[in-house]
């Protein structure tokens, strides 16, 4: 697992296939600091702007600027807002500076005079909220939902004018290169939410949106090098807001990705770091074992918690020390910022177990008192139903006094079940069902986001040998199962390859760029089995929306027999809807009594993806490799 992981975790850095690593660097370094300064000019103060009316009236800044420690700050008189006083770092180029901003304080521009040699002005914006109330904002999600993951810069390009950005570190678009910049920005997302629409999506994930200035594969954004400004090759910060409200008027939801473990090693803050431990730091280069298991063994070491949430991701991705109050807070001040500015809906948090257990409840508790609508899901790539169940709310005791707070986690364990499911002559029908039967440590397993493939894996329909009735099996148990179903981007025109060694599960969407010869985009460009396949996805995400049964309703399952997996959906109010997977290469005959407790009351079915008639409950024959999705009939 561990290794799996570690070569998925290649991938998603596109360092090891785009070039090898150079030898391990020795520590950070250490913090700079400026020589003295008549004039300390403010170069930039996170947040950017806050609000007024926040349910914690408590504002940290971070005030940067060259030899900024030697001021003195006072604040200008302000009705509400109180300066609670001013913190020195190790780097002399920076400030803490807090303030409480009461219930009565009004939107205005309240002003911060930081005095040394000379007196420098700072006007700090408060705003007015837009998100209470409105319902249009921070929506969150439920089983309802279907999530569209994309990359943005492998979707679409929308607006070739932002393809080259003088000054940042990969500037230029290489479309023949793998791990370099292809150009898709936000402009082309928004150019095909009727695209999304049509397929039956209703929220749109995006890998990380926020500025990845790397000189090597930034276009996968998970190195970020600026907590608050979007990716110039994408859109400006502003487009972006304008991107979600885009959105939810076109009935779309936003899944904004995000990452606590770490950041880009030419971030300003690693660059010019305020202080030595605001970073795990270690002797010489130190990476992270990759193996959540010691977090809660009764039996583990110290050393191996260590190495797992200190150690580092990559060379280039220093790993940010979360037990530092001022670090946690810097986070969880930037994370709020994001949904009160854009209303967004929705977090993905990227490499969620890898953080400091006590930081990931301080920041769940934080949001959920001040956006309890939004939802949050982490990716838990562990190897055990128990270890995943261990990072999402459950029924278990604190451990070391760590107790998830988060809703949600990737239900990795039934996305490798349904890989097992479908390979070979026989798949291992069992898998399925063993899958779900541990949702009893959830909360709420329903909430789980289930999937097939994604960005660091080989694509689902390579894994199963490009077979198509596997194919439609495995959309038929996505759209049917318990969970939010996600797809990534592609799978439902066929497209394929593995993760190793060349990256291609990464590959431009056919249409997204005016010199591509064919587009997916398209009715008439889906050509073939590319076309039955959207069709598929489509008829079945449209059903899953106007039958609330399906998405919505109970589940229960039967132990699989003879190579056939059946469950089914039904609700209170008398409706009902029976899948059987038939893994088998044989046809199989299915004895429909021993469902009685289900269909009963129910005469015949309706297939509902071909709409063909099942006119008797009590015995019938499944053909070879088949998925029926039937609506059952009084």
């Amino acid at each position: 697992m561990t290794r799996f992981r570690f070569t998925s975790l290649a991938l998603c850095l596109g360092l090891l296939a785009a070039a090898p690593l150079a030898a391990a660097p020795g520590p950070a370094p250490a913090p700079q600091a400026a020589p003295a300064a008549k004039v300390a000019p403010i170069t930039r103060i996170d947040p950017t702007f806050w609000w007024v009316g926040m349910k914690n009236p408590k504002l940290q800044l971070l005030v940067h600027g060259p030899g900024i420690a030697a001021s003195q700050v006072e604040l200008a008189s302000y009705e509400g807002v109180t300066l609670d006083g001013f913190q020195k770092l190790e780097s002399a180029n920076y400030l803490v500076v807090n303030l409480t901003i009461s219930p009565t304080a009004k939107p205005g521009k309240l002003k911060l005079e930081f005095k040394g040699a000379k007196k420098t002005t700072y006007a700090y914006e408060l705003r007015a909220r837009t998100t209470p109330g409105d319902k249009q904002k921070v929506q969150g999600l439920t089983q309802q939902d279907f999530i569209y993951f994309l990359m943005p810069d492998r979707f679409s390009n929308g607006d070739p004018k932002n393809d080259f950005i003088p000054g940042m570190r990969a500037p230029k678009v290489a479309r023949d290169s793998m791990y370099a910049r292809h150009g898709g920005d936000l402009k082309g997302i928004e150019n095909h939410f009727d695209y999304l629409k049509e397929l039956g999506a209703t929220a749109v994930w995006m890998t990380p949106v926020t500025e990845n200035d790397m000189p090597k594969a930034s276009y996968h954004g998970y190195a970020l090098t600026d907590y608050y400004n979007v990716d110039r090759r994408y859109g400006t910060t502003e487009q972006y807001k304008e991107f979600v409200d885009n959105a939810h008027r076109n009935g779309l939801k936003v899944v904004h990705d995000v990452v606590l473990n770490h950041m880009g090693s030419k971030n300003y803050l690693f660059l010019d770091q305020p202080a030595r431990d605001w970073f795990n730091q270690w002797p010489g280069f130190t990476r992270s074992n990759y193996n959540s298991s010691a977090l809660n063994d009764p039996y583990g070491s110290q050393r191996d918690r260590d190495l797992y949430n200190k150690g580092w991701f990559d060379t280039t991705m220093p790993d940010v020390n979360q037990s530092n109050p001022l670090v946690a807070t810097y986070l969880i001040q930037n994370f709020l910022w994001w949904v009160e500015y854009t209303g967004l809906d929705a977090y993905r948090i990227d490499t969620y177990p890898y953080s400091d257990p006590k930081f990931l409840m301080q920041w769940g508790q934080a949001l959920n008192e001040e956006f309890p609508q939004l939802f949050k899901f982490g990716e838990a790539w562990v190897g055990s139903t128990a270890q995943q169940a261990f990072f999402a709310r459950n029924v278990f005791q604190p451990v070391d006094g760590f107790k998830s707070n988060l809703e949600s986690v990737f239900d990795f364990q039934s996305q490798g079940a349904i890989h097992d499911a479908l390979r070979g002559d026989n798949g291992n029908m069992n898998r399925l069902y063993e899958a779900l039967q541990g949702d009893w440590m959830y909360e709420d397993a329903t909430r789980n986001v289930t999937f097939l493939d994604n960005h660091d894996m080989s694509r689902f329909y390579s894994v199963i040998g490009e077979d198509f009735a596997r194919y439609k099996m495995g959309i038929a148990w996505l759209l049917t199962s318990r969970g939010i179903p996600q797809l990534y981007y592609g799978t439902e025109v066929l497209m394929k390859n593995f993760s190793n060694p060349d990256g291609k599960v990464r590959e431009d969407f056919p249409g997204g760029w005016p010199a591509d010869k064919q587009s997916y985009f398209t009715a008439a460009g889906r050509t073939g089995q590319a076309g039955e396949a959207f069709n598929y996805v489509s008829k079945l995400a449209q059903y899953r929306k106007t039958h609330l049964v399906l998405a919505t309703g109970k589940l229960m399952q039967f132990i699989p027999q003879d190579g056939v997996y059946t469950y089914f959906r039904y609700n209170d109010q008398g409706e009902a809807v029976m899948i059987l997977l038939n893994g088998s290469k044989d046809e199989k005959t299915v004895d429909g009594t021993r469902f009685a407790e289900r269909t009963g009351g129910f005469s015949s079915g309706l297939e509902i993806t071909t709409g063909a008639t099942l006119s008797s409950l009590s015995s019938f024959k499944i053909p070879a490799r088949t998925a029926w999705v039937v609506e059952l009939k009084k």
